[in-house]
């Protein structure tokens, strides 16, 4: 009885600060509340509104990297997110599920590393355990299951490898614009 009490007053917490997180209008005041539950943000990095955490903790998110609205963060299990990254819209990073050939159905889970430069198009899925590599590319729609090398484009469900990347990359991100789609 107790530890459900306990699970459900942190499923509050949870709630608590995903409503007022997007309330929130400046992105300075953002910061500072993810600070204050142990989510860890980069110089000119932002997390857009609409975004939903799992959890409190278990976030990084390195410098000039940008998580665009509607995003699910299952922090549950360590997210690791590089410099200069970008992720579209409506992305969702699952860091734990259950062990489906389990008498007890129980849960299990892995962290999920995104490398710096990596570049995540909107609507892609990424399962526990996945490693993004150092500028990486994943489609739009893509449902990532496995590791992504360094350099890679992806696809597809399940996505596969289709090229590599021009390894010549020059730009800085900065998207901290209020109320960006």
């Amino acid at each position: 009885m107790k530890n459900a009490i306990l699970l459900q007053g942190k499923f509050l917490l949870v709630q608590i600060l995903n409503t007022v997180y997007s309330l929130l209008p400046f992105f300075t005041l953002k910061k500072i509340l993810l600070q204050c539950v142990g989510i860890k943000i980069g110089h000119k990095s932002c997390i857009h509104r609409g975004v939903k955490f799992f959890h409190i903790g278990n976030l990084s998110l390195g410098n000039n990297s940008v998580i665009n609205f509607g995003c699910y963060l299952d922090n549950r299990r360590n997210i690791t997110i590089g410099n200069n990254v970008s992720i579209s819209h409506d992305t969702k990073i699952y860091t734990l599920g259950h062990a489906i050939d389990s008498s007890d159905f129980c849960t299990q889970g892995k962290p999920v590393i995104i490398k710096d430069n990596a570049c995540i198009f909107a609507n892609v899925l990424i399962m526990p355990g996945v490693i993004v590599g150092e500028g990486a590319v994943i489609l739009p729609g893509s449902v990532v299951t496995k590791s992504v090398g360094e350099m890679e484009v992806v696809g597809g469900n399940p996505a596969k490898f289709l090229r590599k990347r021009n390894s010549t990359l020059e730009y800085s991100i900065d998207y901290s614009y209020w109320y960006a789609l």
